[in-house]
């Protein structure tokens, strides 16, 4: 009897941890990734003597966030594999080959978040699952909220700012490993358009 009645209660636990959660997100706004004003860079060591940076150019997706509660923070951002730009188009060719990214199977990068924590001031850290290269790894990365507000036509921005580190053979990028460093420094910096506010 105490055995089913612990199941009870750990049922009921979860239940209403979900309920809030949703009603949570319920009121958090929803925003548009503003392209024009978000960016992603990454480096990647050179024969261990140097880094060379590259980015991506085509980014869209969305996220929920209440300023009220900023643990509502929702991300859900797609990067277009084709769009990585090195200056360099040889390079780039590579890279969208199947010796790296191989784009024509992979042609997106994800990441879409599953839990926000409240760090110090502005910062989160927000677990989430990270696609690339077909494969798909829960990481945890601090976020800051750099800042909301209105532009000139009286649409609301909230801003996004985080830097993390993966390693690309744990996405099955290995090749040139002696030439090219594991460790890939990613740097976003993210901005909406508020689309919906919460009711």
């Amino acid at each position: 009897m105490k055995a089913r009645n612990l199941s009870v209660i750990i049922c009921m636990t979860v239940a209403l941890g979900t309920l809030l959660g949703t009603a949570a997100n319920a009121f958090a706004d929803e925003y548009k990734v503003d392209a024009a004003h978000s960016t992603v860079i990454f480096r990647v060591k050179h024969i261990g003597v140097s880094y060379f940076y590259g980015r991506f150019n085509e980014i869209k997706g969305g996220f929920t966030f209440d300023e009220a509660d900023p643990t509502s923070l929702a991300l859900d951002v797609e990067i277009k594999t084709e769009s990585i730009d090195t200056n360099s188009k040889k390079r780039d060719d590579h890279l969208k080959g199947p010796d790296f990214f191989h784009a024509k199977q992979y042609k997106t990068i994800t990441f879409k978040s599953t839990k926000v924590e409240q760090g110090q001031d502005n910062t989160f850290g927000v677990t989430g699952d990270l696609t690339l290269h077909g494969v798909t790894k829960s990481i945890t990365i601090d976020v800051v909220h750099v800042g909301s507000g209105s532009d000139s036509r009286g649409r609301h921005h909230a801003g996004f700012d985080t830097s993390f580190t993966i390693k690309r053979s744990d996405f099955g990028m290995d090749y040139m490993l002696g030439g090219l460093g594991d460790d890939i420094r990613i740097m976003v910096g993210l901005e909406g358009v508020r689309e919906k506010p919460g009711p």
